[in-house]
């Protein structure tokens, strides 16, 4: 018998030590884009798991002058290849990336923090898996229990690093999840709004976001 699902929600997760940063800045370039033209940020976790492992690459899209001290507008999207580029319909990481995206333009400044943790942080083959189990009738959370994988693995901690070297310390964080609010409250952000982030709903999904919303606490 697998342990409840809030077993594995509540289980710690591997932090950085906030004294000793392993995310390191590597290079940066013009990147433009549907909504605008922004300067792209490539961070490398150098944490690996073994001697052969490849380090984790993270990026941040950045937009305006984020260093002023004001609150910044910011999302902080994980992964999703199936979502993010293949406009899948199973889930609402798309949608939410665009969306982030828009009002970042449309507010002349602001971050896109862009974490590689796909699949909430099981990677890409264990979502796969996942996803059909979910075929089979399984919801998010028990396709990754039936699979005894966490039901949530990312590490958003990851950011607090990509903020401090952007000179960000306010946030307008766009976001339906609680943990990332309260993650980056403990690691010294200062969330000064939480921004709803609504969007991609269809009928392919609805049993997900309603799966996130009882199950996971999302803000639906």
């Amino acid at each position: 018998m697998h342990p409840p699902y809030g077993y594995y929600l509540n289980q710690p997760k591997q932090k950085i030590n906030m004294n000793n940063n392993p995310i390191q800045h590597i290079t940066s370039c013009r990147l433009p884009t549907e909504f605008g033209v922004f300067q792209m940020h490539g961070f490398v976790d150098t944490r690996t798991p073994n001697e052969f492992a490849t380090p984790q690459e993270h990026v941040a899209l950045v937009l305006g002058d984020v260093g002023n001290g004001k609150p910044v507008l910011s999302r902080i999207h994980s992964e999703c290849l199936t979502g993010d580029a293949f406009l899948s319909q199973k889930c609402d990481c798309g949608p939410q990336l665009q969306a982030a995206m828009q009002a970042v333009q449309a507010e002349g400044r602001g971050v896109i923090v862009y974490l590689r943790q796909e699949g909430r942080g099981i990677g890409l083959i264990n979502k796969i898996r996942a996803y059909a189990l979910q075929d089979k009738g399984m919801d998010t959370v028990e396709a990754n229990l039936a699979l005894h994988l966490p039901v949530d693995a990312r590490d958003f901690s990851i950011a607090k690093h990509i903020y401090e070297h952007l000179g960000v310390s306010a946030i307008r964080l766009l976001t339906n999840n609680p943990e990332k609010l309260q993650t980056m409250h403990d690691c010294g952000i200062e969330i000064a709004e939480r921004v709803p982030l609504k969007v991609g709903e269809n009928p392919e999904n609805a049993g997900y976001l309603s799966t996130k919303a009882d199950k996971l606490n999302h803000l639906l």
